[in-house]
């Protein structure tokens, strides 16, 4: 029995032409950073990170809690921004239960203030 070989009609829908081929790069999964020139705070984020590892983002959670109830709004504000560096879910999680404090302590959550550079 003979073996027939058929090409493909197009050398571009080849699977081993696509195989082959080199793509373009595309964009990084974690690009998504859109505030550019805060290198303050991603600077002390990643030193951050490098003391606590995995669980950075869990204790700046708990350190951003800790000076909310304590009523310290610059500490909170700084905290928040590296567990929001670090984690954007955990950040939004914190927003929820800070906002739930302020309306059970009959407080109206007030804009967000940024510390001075």
């Amino acid at each position: 029995m003979t073996v027939h070989f058929a090409a493909s009609r197009r050398s571009t829908q080849s699977p081993l032409a696509r195989a082959l081929s080199r793509r373009k790069p595309g964009r990084a999964a974690n690009d998504n950073c859109t505030e550019r020139g805060n290198d303050r705070m991603l600077h002390a984020a990643l030193h951050h990170f490098a003391r606590h590892g995995l669980g950075a983002a869990r204790e700046a959670r708990r350190q951003a809690e800790r000076a909310f109830f304590a009523g310290d709004r610059a500490s909170y504000d700084w905290w928040h921004g590296i567990c929001r560096t670090l984690d954007a879910r955990l950040a939004r999680g914190l927003e929820r239960t800070t906002a739930a404090g302020l309306r059970t302590e009959g407080v109206a959550p007030s804009a967000p203030e940024t510390l001075p550079q």
